[in-house]
């Protein structure tokens, strides 16, 4: 059974704080790496009311120096957002800390709205576009014999693998002609989501770090004790989703019984569509989704995402999802 992940945004819920949220996502790292799970990522946003992970090195210092064996990542660094010296040194610190965990995930998206890009980067000179070159540079930067007369240190011959991340093709060609393994974020941008696995694994090109083609996606789980429960969970994330795409960015709301009801058709068919990559219900249901699911994309991996306003109903989420990895895992194994 290939490995299940997990994606943690820091969120926070409505009436709490950051400083809940990253006891929350510690809390849920460990129980995470005692479930059997393979990854724990966090993601660099800024400007959201409902996302605490904005400073992603340091939260991803938080998770391992709390655990002991899972791999802590970022999924992703928003790299026009930095300069790529920068990066090499957060990476090459944290590697140095916490030596074969570290996984280091790029993304080209600024992971915000362009006043707050400003803000990050004073101007906008380092945009998007130069993303194929800004990753040459830090893999430069991290490499045993680098090119560049500036040093990486920390960072000079660390092994901390690269990720592509993407939501389109474009993620999809680098990670191909760079030969590194491909995140996609189906679990909030499916559209494009076969065409891109096609293009990355017919062009892929073998690397140093990977021998053929590596493909993980993101997947939305709300799992729950029974389906209607899992329904009723599953309302903060299409509240939160709501609230962002009409310009209402909002912490993370608690969930409202017969939601979808109240909505309009254009608000409906955006949930359908933005969160099509998503099993919701107890873990009968959630296991044929997830079957479903992996046996349409030929995915390697599973990067779970539970946006659930109780902590402990995440918790139950995580855990629920994990049993049913379990189970198919004895399933395949003829046990």
């Amino acid at each position: 059974m290939i490995p299940f992940s997990i994606l943690d945004l820091s969120p926070i819920a409505e009436g709490s704080n950051p400083s809940a949220s990253f006891r929350h996502t510690l809390d849920l790292a460990q129980h995470g790496e005692r479930w059997g799970y393979n990854r724990y990522w966090l993601a660099e946003h800024h400007g959201m009311p409902g996302i605490a992970s904005a400073a992603t090195a340091v939260v991803m210092a938080h998770v391992a120096g709390g655990t002991r064996t899972i791999r802590v990542g970022a999924g992703g660094i928003m790299l026009p957002n930095h300069a790529p010296l920068v990066i090499a040194e957060q990476f090459g610190t944290l590697e140095a800390l916490y030596p074969g965990r570290i996984d280091l995930g790029l993304g080209r998206a600024p992971g915000s709205d362009q006043t707050t890009a400003r803000a990050l980067r004073r101007n906008l000179e380092s945009d998007a576009d130069a993303f194929p070159q800004d990753v040459l540079e830090l893999q430069d930067y991290m490499s045993d014999t680098p090119r560049q007369r500036v040093l990486a240190v920390p960072g000079k011959g660390a092994k901390v693998p690269l990720w592509i991340l993407g939501s389109s093709t474009f993620g999809a060609q680098l990670a191909a002609h760079l030969g590194l393994p491909f995140a996609f974020a189906s679990h909030f941008a499916p559209q494009m989501m076969q065409q891109a696995l096609s293009l990355y694994r017919a062009n892929f090109q073998p690397s140093a770090q990977l021998a053929k083609p590596y493909v993980m996606l993101g997947f939305n789980v709300f799992a729950a004790d029974t389906d209607e429960e899992a329904h009723f969970r599953a309302t903060s994330m299409q509240q939160a989703f709501v609230n962002l795409r009409t310009g209402r960015p909002s912490q993370l709301p608690p969930p409202k019984a017969g939601y979808l009801d109240t909505l309009g058709l254009p608000e409906r068919a955006m949930l359908d569509s933005v969160l099509s990559c998503t099993a919701i219900g107890a873990a009968a249901t959630v296991s044929g989704q997830i079957q479903d699911f992996i046996a349409r994309t030929g995915a390697n991996e599973l990067m779970i995402t539970s946006q659930i306003y109780d902590h402990a109903q995440r918790l139950r989420s995580y855990e629920i999802t994990a049993e049913v990895r379990q189970s198919l895992a004895r399933a395949q194994a003829g046990l």
